[in-house]
């Protein structure tokens, strides 16, 4: 007996959540991403289908983005609203039963989930179609948000399936149609493939999924590693778990970045900036409750040109001034022949009680 797995994703979930907010701003384009000035610095977090249709796209340029769009509605991030409307979402889902059954919640994310029944789920035939239209309509009336739904056999089917929903449908891929569907797309179409590892996979002569699914796993161990490799062909193959791990997912770090609306180019600044946005990391490992072992900074400057600069700690700590001091002394190991454009600053925790 087929058990399935879906993957939910709300659609443009930013610019939704602002839409909902802002009623007037239906079936217009809507940007959302820095501060909502796109004559400063910053990217695009989300844009709506009405912008997209424009090529405006996330990671884009602000900058870039109004003059693709110029008649388009720039807003600033509001992290606390969609975390907000996520928590809704995620206790939607969590809430939901399957013929009866509860089910299990696997969070990706503020807007994706994986949903699968349980362990203790009672053996009979389900309808996946059926359950899907159930997580949309009942998504839409506890939140006023639409998502869409993949099904499929393994995680991977399904969030690959999603995709080919999108807006607000459901599809399905399944072990039978796997590579009917997804044989002669490029390897970058798989779900943990990006540019890097396809132009890497071009230079064996691998374009497509199929053609890396058919690849010796030796071949790949060769080229990608004794891990990596075999993985790929994995991926390539459709497999993956065929049961959701609602196991809540645990930070090994946390890290914040800083973009200037000016490049910095006095030292005194640059240390200034670098202390400041530890110390905001900080705060946010104290509320996880272990203390950092390792600091890293990223640095990029006024070309793109990025470096990052690591130092595991002498012994775990969270007081804020000496991570800050630590942060400051790995600057002393970056060669600064620009200003700076972003300063980065990561924290990374021991591990919690019994691992990760």
């Amino acid at each position: 007996m087929a058990t399935w797995v879906l993957h939910v994703d709300l659609d443009q979930f930013l610019a939704s959540v602002e839409v909902l907010r802002r009623p007037e701003f239906a079936g217009l384009p809507v940007v959302v991403g820095g501060r909502g000035d796109p004559t400063e610095r910053g990217v695009v977090s989300t844009a709506s289908y009405e912008a997209r249709a424009f090529g405006v796209g996330s990671g884009m340029p602000l900058r870039v983005a109004v003059r693709r769009c110029p008649e388009a509605i720039f807003l600033p991030v509001d992290k606390p609203a969609y975390d907000e409307a996520s928590a809704q979402v995620m206790a939607t889902l969590r809430a939901l039963r399957w013929d009866g059954d509860p089910v299990d919640v696997q969070v990706l994310g503020w807007d994706e989930a994986f949903v699968g029944l349980g362990e203790g789920a009672v053996e009979r035939v389900r309808d996946p179609f059926a359950f899907a239209e159930q997580v949309r309509a009942e998504v839409l009336a506890a939140t006023g948000l639409h998502c869409s739904v993949g099904i499929g056999s393994t995680t991977l089917q399904a969030k690959i399936a999603t995709d080919f929903g999108k807006p607000r449908g459901v599809h399905r891929i399944s072990d039978d149609t796997w590579f009917a569907q997804m044989g002669e797309r490029p390897t970058r179409a798989l779900w943990g493939i990006g540019a890097k590892t396809e132009k890497r996979l071009s230079e064996l002569g691998i374009g497509t999924v199929a053609e890396l699914a058919a690849t010796d796993d030796d071949v790949l161990a060769d080229a990608f590693g004794p891990s990596t490799g075999p993985w790929l062909a994995r991926l390539a193959r459709g497999s993956g778990p065929r049961r959701v791990d609602p196991t809540p997912w645990v930070p090994r770090a946390h890290g914040r970045e800083e973009t200037f609306q000016e490049d910095l180019d006095d030292d005194a600044e640059i240390e200034a900036a670098v202390r400041r946005i530890a110390r905001r990391v900080v705060a946010d490992i104290d509320a996880e409750g272990r203390p950092a072992a390792r600091v890293v900074i990223k640095v990029r400057n006024r070309s793109f040109a990025t470096v990052t600069r690591s130092r595991t700690l002498p012994e775990p700590t969270s007081d804020p001034d000496a991570l800050a001091d630590a942060a400051a002394a790995l600057l002393g190991r970056v060669e600064r022949d620009r200003p700076v454009r972003l300063l980065g600053v990561r924290l990374e925790m021991t591990p919690p009680p019994g691992g990760y």
